[in-house]
């Protein structure tokens, strides 16, 4: 959903936006219940946030011990940038968290 408010003096700030979405479908085998998996998620999270002044969140599976969906959303006005700002999202967890595999991704722009 998409609210438009009028802004002063007629400028239109929205045009040169773009949003990035990393959709990242995640699978955590060593987890055994709702409280360890979210103890798994935190810090990926965080961490994801403070490397690529990103927004990430848990957005679906949820009630999933071994499972889950996150979702990564960048900004700016240059979509090719924020392509390459969540392909390296998507590197570094690779990468970085071997004890999660990433099932499924998707990037795009909207």
């Amino acid at each position: 959903m998409i609210f438009v408010v009028d802004a002063p003096s007629g400028i239109d700030y929205s045009k040169d936006m773009v949003i990035g979405l990393l959709t990242l479908h995640l699978r955590m085998p060593g987890c055994h219940s709702l409280k360890e998996k979210r103890s798994q998620l935190q810090p990926i999270l965080a961490r994801l946030h403070r490397d690529f002044n990103i927004s990430a969140a848990e957005t679906d599976l949820q009630d999933r011990w071994q499972e889950s969906v996150i979702a990564c959303a960048i900004i700016s006005n240059d979509s090719s940038h924020n392509q390459r700002v969540l392909q390296q999202v998507l590197d570094s967890v690779e990468q970085t968290w071997l004890n999660v595999e990433v099932i499924d991704h998707c990037i795009e722009m909207v």
